[in-house]
């Protein structure tokens, strides 16, 4: 079973997957961020390493999502490759920080690996505010999202809406995180077990 995560930057993902894991036994697959040879120099340039950033994030998930569906093992995954094309990539490029030449060859790469990818047989999106992710992004403290605009963040949540209202590729659970702290609230944390919970127990 592939249970995957989603959200926007500093919404919660890695610290629910790592929960949820947790509790559950899953095995957790985490965004590679420490290892990612672009993410610094993006925010410091990001027409410049855009394109460069967007592929190498499209190879590790699509790498990800084939072995672990290769394993047979119930994980959870941290970000969908369906984030890097619908929302993050397309972004860029009306933003103008990719050109249209670059955007092209991307999502044409995306097209032709996403008919190779199964989709999560569950997906839990963060729905998160922008005061609420400015505040988690602070208190993580990268020092590489220090210059994260505050148009980029909200240019990203709409994105995200947009994409969730027309998600049909399988189960989604929706979760309010400007409400609820599920890493400090074992009660909050609960209320998401038992939703998930519902959902999954009519995947088998």
């Amino acid at each position: 079973m592939h249970i995957a995560v989603a959200g926007n930057i500093g919404s919660g993902k890695t610290s629910l997957t790592e929960l949820l894991a947790r509790h559950y036994g899953w095995e957790p697959h985490y965004e590679d961020v420490d290892e990612n040879p672009y993410l610094a120099d993006f925010y410091e340039d990001m027409p410049r390493w855009s394109f460069n950033l967007q592929v190498y994030f499209l190879k590790s998930r699509f790498s990800s999502v084939q072995q672990f569906r290769a394993a047979g093992k119930t994980v959870i995954q941290d970000r969908t490759i369906y984030e890097d094309a619908y929302i993050f990539a397309p972004n860029l490029h009306d933003m103008g920080l990719m050109s249209r030449r670059d955007y092209e060859n991307y999502f044409s790469l995306f097209e032709l690996m996403n008919s190779f990818v199964q989709a999560p047989d569950l997906l839990i999106y963060l729905r998160a505010s922008i005061p609420t992710l400015v505040n988690q992004i602070q208190m993580r403290g990268r020092s590489y999202e220090n210059n994260i605009r505050l148009d980029y963040l909200k240019r990203l949540n709409e994105r995200y809406e947009a994409w969730i209202q027309g998600y049909t590729n399988g189960k989604l659970l929706i979760i309010d995180a400007n409400e609820i702290d599920f890493i400090k609230n074992k009660s909050d944390l609960s209320m998401i077990i038992d939703k998930v919970d519902a959902q999954i127990h009519g995947l088998f």
